[in-house]
């Protein structure tokens, strides 16, 4: 015969496991300072006006 498991204990355990996942995602989605998520705005900002500064001017001669 197979072992016996207490199939309360297991759905728990797989509960946790799921909530461990989810807080991870979590943890890298939202775990960042105010100042880093202001410093990451910044730089984008800073690159738009770059690539926009770097593009050229179409001729307007139709």
């Amino acid at each position: 015969m197979g072992e016996v498991i207490n199939l309360r204990r297991a759905r728990k355990a797989r509960t946790r496991q799921a909530a461990a996942e989810t807080a991870a995602v979590n943890r890298v989605a939202f775990g960042r300072t105010k100042a880093e998520r202001e410093a990451a705005t910044k730089d984008a900002e800073r690159q738009a006006r770059m690539l926009d500064g770097a593009k050229r001017e179409e001729p307007s001669d139709q």
